[in-house]
C-alpha cells in the first residue's frame, strides 16, 4: 500500500465535512475550486489529493457530492464501526467519552479506565469507569480498535505498554509526552500547547 502523507488524510477529512454540508443543503455537485476555497487549499492540491485514490468527477461537470462523500468515507474507513477505549477519567477523558460526534463518525466508546479509586466505579454516560488493570481482560472480550490516552505524562509509557499487550493497534495520545510505539501500532499525538503556539504565531505575524 502506498504511503499517503498525514496532511493529505487531514485534508480528506476537511473535504468530507464540506461535502456533508453541501448534501445537507441539497446541493448535488461541486468543483475542485469550491472544495479548495472552503478547505484552505488550492484546486490543484484538491485534485492531487484525490488522484492518490483513483479517478473522481468529470471534466466540466465537477464532482457528485453524494459519490465523492461516499468514496472519501470509504477511504477514511468510516463505513464500519470502530471500538474505542479511553484511559484517563479526568476532565479531558470525560469530555471525550460524552462527545456525540464520535458515534456520528462510527466511533463507539466501549470502555473508560482509570487507576484512581475515587474515579473507578463512577458512571459516565453509558459507561462505568473501570480500573485500568482490567483493560487486558476486557480487551480480549470487547476487541477495541483504538485507545485514547488522557493521562499525566509521567504515566504514559506503562499504559502504552499495557495497550500494546491488550492487542490494540491504534493510539490517540492527549498526554503532553512523546512516545515511540512499537512496529505495527499507529499513534497520533494531540498536543494542545503546540496548537495554541501555532495560533500565537498566526496572531503575532498578522499583516
Amino acid at each position: 500500500m502506498k504511503r499517503i502523507a498525514d496532511s493529505t488524510v487531514r485534508r480528506l477529512s476537511v473535504y468530507l465535512r464540506y461535502l456533508e454540508d453541501l448534501a445537507a443543503r441539497g446541493i448535488a455537485t461541486t468543483s475542485s475550486d469550491e472544495l479548495a476555497q472552503h478547505s484552505g487549499t488550492t484546486p490543484a492540491q484538491v485534485r492531487k489529493d484525490l488522484s492518490f485514490f483513483g479517478s473522481f468527477g468529470k471534466r466540466g461537470l465537477g464532482y457528485s457530492v453524494a459519490e465523492l462523500s461516499e468514496r472519501i468515507r470509504r477511504i477514511l474507513g468510516l463505513e464500519r464501526e470502530w471500538k474505542v477505549v479511553i484511559i484517563g477519567a479526568g476532565k479531558i477523558g470525560s469530555a471525550l467519552s460524552t462527545y456525540r460526534g464520535f458515534r456520528q463518525r462510527g466511533f463507539t466508546v466501549v470502555g473508560v479506565y482509570d487507576k484512581d479509586p475515587a474515579k473507578v466505579g463512577r458512571r459516565w454516560d453509558s459507561q462505568t469507569v473501570r480500573h485500568v488493570d482490567e483493560l487486558e481482560a476486557d480487551a480480549a472480550r470487547l476487541k477495541p480498535d483504538i485507545a485514547v490516552l488522557a493521562i499525566p505524562a509521567e504515566d504514559i509509557q506503562p499504559e502504552v505498554d499495557r495497550i500494546v499487550r491488550s492487542g490494540i493497534r491504534a493510539i490517540l495520545n492527549f498526554a503532553p509526552a512523546q512516545v515511540q510505539p512499537p512496529p505495527g501500532v499507529a499513534l497520533k499525538n494531540v498536543n494542545m500547547a503546540m496548537e495554541l503556539e501555532g495560533l500565537s504565531y498566526a496572531l503575532t505575524n498578522r499583516e
